[in-house]
C-alpha cells in the first residue's frame, strides 16, 4: 500500500510530504483487512508499463437490503490517477474493471466533475437530490470572516471584529426563528444530549429500517464505522447528540464536526418518521449555542422539504452516483427511498477530514 499512500498524498491531499506509516496502515485496514472484506469485491490498482502504480480505486463492500431482497453493493471511495496527460484512459480502464465486478449496485458520493463525466459514459445515474450541499449561515459577519480566513490565513485575525457586528444584527432582527440574518434560538426547541458509539449504532439501525434501500451492517463493522466517523481532526471537534422529547423519548440524531467560530460540517442527520424538522431545529440551536458561524452538509431527499422552510442555501460540489445493471434496483434511488450518503457511503472514513501524522 505504500505506492497507493504516496498517490493519496500527491493527488488527493495535494502535498509533496511523504506518506506516513499511519496512512499506509489505515489504507490497508480500510481496503484490504476490514471486517466486511469481500474477496470478490476489491480495490483495484492501475499499473503502468514500467511497473509504476499510477492509479487506484478504493472499494468498500456494503451489503444492502432492497425491499425484502439482499444485494451486494460496492462503494467507490478514493479514485485517483497519476499524470493523467501521459495516460488519459487510465481512469476509464479502472472504472470499467471496477463496474464489471460481482456487485449488484455500485455507489459513490464524492465524484468531482471529471469523475462524473466518466461515470455518465459508463451508464451510471447521477442522483440530484443526493448531490446537493446545503449551507446555513448562523453568524453572518463571522461567516464572512471565516471564508476570508480560508482564502488568506492571516484574515482570521479579524474574526474577533465580527462578533460585535453579529450582536448588532441579532438585536435588530425581529422574530424568534433562525434566519440568514440572525441566529436567535427557535422557541420550543427539543433538548439534545451527547450520545455514545453503542447508542449511535443502535439508532442508526432503528431509523434506517423504514428506507426501501438500506445498509445491512454487521454489528462489528457498524461499531467501527461509527467510531471512525468521529475522527476528523481537520474539521474540528466532533459533536454527536440525540434529540429527545421532554419525557426522554429519542426523536433523532445529528452529528457534525467543527470548533466555535468556525463552519461546522454536518455528517449525518437522522430522525424518527415525521420528526426531521424538529431535529434540524435542535441542531441549529445547539450550533448557535456553541458559537458556530455556519453549518454545511449533504442533502438526502428526506431532508429537502424541511430544509426549504428554514433559510438554507444549496450548492453543488460533488455528485452522488449509482450504477446497476438491474433497473429494479435503480428505482428506489430515483424515488428518493434509499438511505445513501454519510454512514451509507465513504465520507465516514478517516480519509476525509483526518490527519495521519
Amino acid at each position: 500500500m505504500s505506492a497507493v499512500a504516496e498517490l493519496f498524498q500527491r493527488i488527493l491531499r495535494k502535498t509533496r510530504r511523504p506518506a506516513t506509516h499511519a496512512l499506509e496502515a489505515y489504507l490497508t485496514g480500510l481496503f484490504i483487512e476490514a471486517p466486511d472484506h469481500d474477496p470478490e469485491i476489491g480495490s483495484l490498482v492501475h499499473v503502468h508499463n514500467d511497473g509504476r502504480v499510477t492509479g487506484f480505486i478504493g472499494v468498500m463492500p456494503l451489503p444492502m437490503a432492497v425491499e425484502e431482497r439482499t444485494v451486494r453493493a460496492a462503494v467507490c471511495g478514493s479514485l485517483m490517477v497519476d499524470n493523467h496527460t501521459d495516460d488519459p484512459f487510465a481512469g476509464a480502464r479502472l472504472m470499467r474493471a471496477f463496474l464489471s465486478g460481482s456487485q449488484d449496485i455500485t455507489l459513490t458520493e464524492t465524484a468531482n466533475d471529471i469523475s462524473t463525466a466518466m461515470w455518465r459514459k459508463l451508464r451510471a445515474t447521477v442522483l440530484p437530490d443526493y448531490s446537493l450541499e446545503w449551507l446555513r449561515v448562523i453568524r453572518p459577519a463571522g461567516f464572512v470572516a471565516e471564508m476570508a480566513a480560508n482564502a488568506v490565513g492571516a484574515a482570521r485575525l479579524l474574526s474577533p471584529l465580527a462578533r460585535p457586528i453579529d450582536s448588532l444584527i441579532r438585536r435588530g432582527a425581529p422574530g424568534p426563528r433562525l434566519s440568514c440574518l440572525a441566529a436567535a434560538v427557535p422557541e420550543g426547541t427539543f433538548p439534545s444530549a451527547e450520545v455514545d458509539d453503542e447508542t449511535t449504532a443502535a439508532l442508526l439501525t432503528k431509523w434506517t429500517e423504514a428506507y426501501a434501500v438500506r445498509p445491512l451492517w454487521q454489528p462489528e463493522n457498524l461499531r467501527r464505522i461509527v467510531a471512525e466517523a468521529s475522527s476528523k481532526a481537520l474539521y474540528g471537534e466532533m459533536v454527536r447528540r440525540v434529540v429527545t422529547t421532554r419525557d426522554g423519548r429519542p426523536l433523532g440524531l445529528f452529528l457534525y464536526h467543527g470548533d466555535p467560530g468556525r463552519i461546522g460540517r454536518v455528517f449525518q442527520i437522522l430522525a424518527a418518521p415525521g420528526r426531521i424538522g424538529e431535529v434540524i431545529d435542535s441542531m441549529l440551536a445547539h450550533a448557535n449555542e456553541r458559537g458556530m458561524v455556519a453549518l454545511r452538509g449533504r442533502t438526502q431527499p428526506v431532508l429537502l422539504e424541511a430544509l426549504l422552510g428554514r433559510r438554507f442555501v444549496f450548492l453543488h460540489a460533488s455528485s452522488s452516483i449509482v450504477h446497476t445493471r438491474d433497473p429494479t434496483l435503480l428505482e428506489p434511488f430515483l424515488a428518493g427511498k434509499a438511505f445513501f450518503n454519510g454512514f451509507a457511503g465513504e465520507s465516514w472514513s478517516r480519509l476525509i477530514g483526518d490527519r495521519f501524522d
